[in-house]
Order: C-alpha cells, then sequence, then structure tokens
C-alpha cells in the first residue's frame, strides 16, 4: 500500500522544526528513523496531513558525558549508541540491551529518540530508560523541560509529549560504584517484538546486600512499567535465591496485568515475568558485587 497524501517539510534546526510543529500542530507528525512510523502510514494506520523529517538535524545527533551523567541525542542512530565506547562504560545496561532491538538494518536507521517518544509497550529502550532513572528531554514553544522516564509513559503509545513539542535528549545518571545491571527478554524468533522483556538495575552495600533495585517490564502492559513490588520486596534483603524467588513472585503476580493476544495468554506472560526476574537478577547483582 502507499500512504494517504501529505505536505513534507525537511527542517535544518530545531528551532525551524518547533515551528513547523507550532503551525501544524496535531495534522504534524515527526519522522525520526522512520521504522515505525513509515510502515504505519504505508498501511495507513497513521495519515498525518504533514511531515517534518529530522534527519537534517545533524545538532540532535551525538553522544557526550556530562557532569550528571551520559547525554544522548534524539537523533542518533541506535546503531552509533550500540558501538559507542561511552555507552559501553556509562551505561553498559544500554549496550547489553540493543542487540535486541529488532535487526541490525533497523538499528542503522532507528534513532533513540524516535523509539523511545513511539512509546511502543514491546519496546526495549522504554523499559532500560525506566530501569536507569533517566530523563527525558523536551522542547516546545514554551521552552525546555526535563520529564523523568518513570513519568514520560502514559498508555499505549502515549506519552507526556505535547503536539508541538519535540524530544530532544535522554539523560542517564553517572553511575555509581556496586550497581550492576542485565536485560533479557523472550521473543519467538531474535529481533521479533518480545513476549516478555526485563530491564534491572541494582545497587548493594560493602556487604552485599541490596540497598536500591529497578525492574522494568517490557511487553506484559499497555507501556513499559517499573516491578515496584519485586523491587520492594528486594531491598534491605541479600540477594539470595529465595530472596529473588520472593522478588519474581511479587511481580509476576502483584506488579503485571498481562494482556493476552495470539501470541500470548496473559498467564503465559506472567510466566514469563517470573521466569525473566529469576533469570535476570542474578547477573545483575554478581555484576554489582564484582564492583564492591
Amino acid at each position: 500500500m502507499k500512504p494517504a497524501p501529505f505536505a513534507y517539510h525537511r527542517p535544518e534546526g530545531v528551532d525551524e522544526a518547533l515551528a513547523l510543529l507550532a503551525e501544524h500542530g496535531y495534522d504534524a507528525k515527526l519522522l525520526a528513523g522512520g521504522q515505525s512510523l513509515v510502515p504505519a502510514m504505508n498501511f495507513r494506520l497513521a495519515q498525518p496531513a504533514v511531515l517534518i523529517d529530522l534527519n537534517r538535524v545533524h545538532a540532535l545527533d551525538y553522544v557526550t558525558r556530562a557532569d550528571a551523567g551520559l547525554r544522548i541525542g534524539a537523533m542518533t542512530r541506535q546503531s552509533t549508541v550500540e558501538r559507542s565506547p561511552l555507552v559501553a562504560a556509562d551505561a553498559p545496561l544500554i549496550a547489553e540491551t540493543l542487540p535486541f532491538v529488532a535487526h541490525a538494518q533497523i538499528r542503522n536507521r532507528g534513532t533513540v529518540g524516535g523509539s523511545i517518544a513511539h512509546a511502543d509497550p514491546a519496546g526495549e529502550l522504554g523499559a532500560v530508560m525506566l530501569a536507569l532513572d533517566a530523563r527525558v528531554h523536551l522542547r516546545g514553544p514554551g521552552g525546555a523541560r526535563a520529564v523523568p522516564a518513570s513519568a514520560f509513559y502514559t498508555g499505549l503509545f502515549g506519552t507526556a509529549l505535547e503536539a508541538d513539542e519535540m524530544l530532544t535528549e535522554v539523560e542517564v545518571p553517572v553511575r555509581a560504584a556496586r550497581t550492576g545491571w542485565a536485560f533479557d527478554e523472550v521473543a519467538r524468533r531474535h529481533g521479533d517484538y518480545a513476549l516478555a522483556g526485563l530491564a534491572a538495575w541494582v545497587a548493594v552495600d560493602e556487604d552485599g546486600r541490596c540497598t536500591e533495585a529497578r525492574i522494568a517490564l517490557l511487553g506484559v502492559g499497555d507501556a513499559p512499567m517499573l516491578a515496584r513490588e519485586a523491587a520492594a520486596a528486594l531491598v534491605g534483603q541479600m540477594p539470595t535465591e529465595d530472596a529473588i524467588r520472593a522478588a519474581a513472585e511479587a511481580a509476576s503476580q502483584r506488579d503485571v496485568d498481562p494482556p493476552g493476544d495470539i501470541h500470548a495468554s496473559p498467564a503465559y506472560r506472567r510466566q514469563l515475568t517470573n521466569v525473566l526476574v529469576r533469570r535476570v537478577l542474578p547477573r545483575a547483582f554478581a555484576r554489582a558485587a564484582a564492583e564492591a
């Protein structure tokens, strides 16, 4: 199929892109990598009257280290982030996760900001940003603002972005000592949308006791989500097999209320959540212990 007719603009700067958004409002869509939007337009699931192509906005293509942490521009390609030494050093959870995102050809075009703004409930990067307690930087006619990842996702394909705003940057906090991370997901085939996935970030004290845990889930709700009950079950505990099993029960029975579809029933997604907690958390705690 072919997309419905639309007007096309290719701004070369953020201010020009924002001016176009302000002019056209809800009739406009921003095009970043296009790996989700273009197929939706071809099937006419999305029919924007105006397409604003951001691929000449090179000011949003960067990975830098700042005092507050790692900063990734919205138009940075996923493959660039995947290979970045800065990301590997400062945010290894992102580097570990990106090979799970679709296929290499997709990551060569797909952008970090586009994936996060698209807010697919099975998208890996949204869950990773939750686990890392990242901040999403937005800019609109009223100026710039930063939104915690935990407040950015509002529902199925819904975000805190206003119609006249664009996502400009993701900021990941500095990685502290005695912290660990891990990611895994279950899909029918590598590169398929995950039936369930989990990103974990944990911190331990000098004795190896858990002081903080952020467990983010994907594919088991209408948006990426934090497993708060599971995290609470771990804080203050030694990460023993029993403690992790209790966290897995909390995640699968109290944190999630997963949907069912042709690929997996709600009961199966609960079971996958349980399995992923028991699979991922030992790796995260082992990494934290290695840095103690």
